[in-house]
């Protein structure tokens, strides 16, 4: 059977309209929902709306999935019935599944105990790892979708892995959110044996693929030239926090909060006292120089307040005026998915650009027990994401070794 989803040619708003056939039964039938959207709004090719991630048409999308995977799932029953498929019994599905507000999900179904399992961790885990979940969640929902089927836990083996994977590409996930969604499945999955439930996990055979990360740092030399540009006034508390985050390698969440009243003296060394938001971590962290003397050109004090878009379109702005052009590869959140990019760096500065540069430029130089003391990474396997793997300084020291080295052997 096959859907098709469509905005008839009168009117600005608009009804969608849905053509279904049945091949079985060699059947057309046609319908008017009760679901409307602009035609501007409308994405014909993949008959949804366009943003699927704007709340209203998060709801709307959901909608459409759930009309398609109903009607599938009735007309998979009424052919195990042998019996035939009226318009009047699609139209009353199609009503319902328009009108009902929120849907509960079927006991022995994968989203229900994915459910079960978020609603049973919501108050163990951080926000960030419950943001996470909600959103392997709701693409397992768009997945049902796509495959106009409800999945049973019995259903969720091998095939089901190879179809999801199918699916992700065809909807321009990146590999490392399709295979995080399927890890999630095989943890939703351990926990319904938990509960007694026999289901296909050992089946399962999933690598985890290694992501190939194209991590944009800034080299010591390029956070020399920030520091000599002169920026416009508008620019200098921008700059000053750019200065601190690479000087201390917090997220932007806990840096943005520093206050003067969280620094601390430690035998004569002046440090900062906070709790990272994400982790809860308590961090007591001595400052370097270039920080205390941001803190100096600021009074004493932190520079102003700043939120997350000014902050990162306004040091664009700043690596843009220090000439920070060279061409390189990163991903780069084109529409509403991300792509590998060829640009010059400074239209790839982000928040987090401060917090990579400082592992990058002071591993192997500073113990990495105590690096991970100051970022707050609880192994060095997560600490190790953040290095930039091109790292010039440490190819040189290298090469200098080797040299010597060969220099040595040769003088004896």
């Amino acid at each position: 059977m096959t859907f098709e989803f469509f905005l008839p040619s009168a009117g600005t708003v608009k009804n969608i309209q849905l053509r279904l056939t049945d091949q079985q039964q060699n059947k057309t039938f046609s319908f008017r929902t009760f679901l409307r959207i602009s035609e501007e709004d409308w994405d014909t090719e993949k008959q949804r709306p366009k943003n699927i991630y704007l709340k209203k048409y998060k709801k709307l999308n959901t909608k459409l999935d759930m009309i398609k995977k109903e009607l599938a799932e009735y007309i998979r029953e009424k052919r195990c019935e042998k019996k035939q498929v009226g318009q009047r019994e699609l139209s009353r599905k199609i009503k319902s599944s328009c009108a009902e507000k929120r849907k509960e999900f079927p006991e022995n179904t994968l989203l229900y105990y994915a459910k079960c399992y978020i609603d049973a961790k919501k108050e163990f885990i951080c926000p960030s790892t419950y943001k996470r979940y909600k959103v392997f969640f709701r693409l397992l929902e768009r997945f049902e979708g796509f495959s106009y089927r409800r999945y049973c836990l019995e259903q969720v083996n091998s095939d089901f892995v190879r179809e999801f994977i199918v699916f992700g590409k065809e909807e321009e996930y990146s590999e490392n959110t399709i295979y995080r969604t399927i890890h999630f499945v095989k943890t939703i999955l351990n926990f319904a044996e938990r509960k007694g439930i026999r289901t296909c996990v050992r089946e399962l055979e999933i690598r985890r693929e290694k992501q190939k990360k194209e991590v944009v740092t800034l080299t010591e030399e390029e956070i020399d030239q920030i520091k000599s540009t002169d920026v416009p006034e508008h620019l200098q508390a921008a700059k000053d926090w750019l200065l601190i985050s690479c000087y201390t390698g917090q997220r932007f969440s806990d840096f943005i909060h520093f206050q003067s009243k969280q620094l601390k003296e430690i035998d004569g060394k002046t440090c900062i006292l906070f709790t990272q938001q994400k982790t809860k971590k308590e961090i007591l962290l001595p400052l370097h120089p270039a920080v205390l003397h941001a803190i100096e050109r600021n009074g004493n004090g932190f520079p102003a307040l700043m939120d997350i878009q000014n902050y990162n379109s306004e040091i664009k702005e700043i690596a843009k005026l220090a000439n920070l052009n060279k061409s390189v590869k990163a991903r780069k959140r084109l529409g509403f998915r991300s792509k590998i990019v060829q640009a010059e760096k400074w239209e790839l500065m982000t928040s987090h650009i401060g917090r990579r540069s400082f592992a990058t430029n002071f591993y192997g130089k500073i113990p990495t027990p105590l690096l991970m003391e100051a970022t707050g990474h609880s192994t060095e396997q997560m600490f190790l994401r953040y290095i930039n793997p091109v790292d010039k300084d440490r190819i040189l020291s290298l090469s200098n070794y080797f040299e010597r080295m060969y220099e040595e052997r040769v003088a004896v």
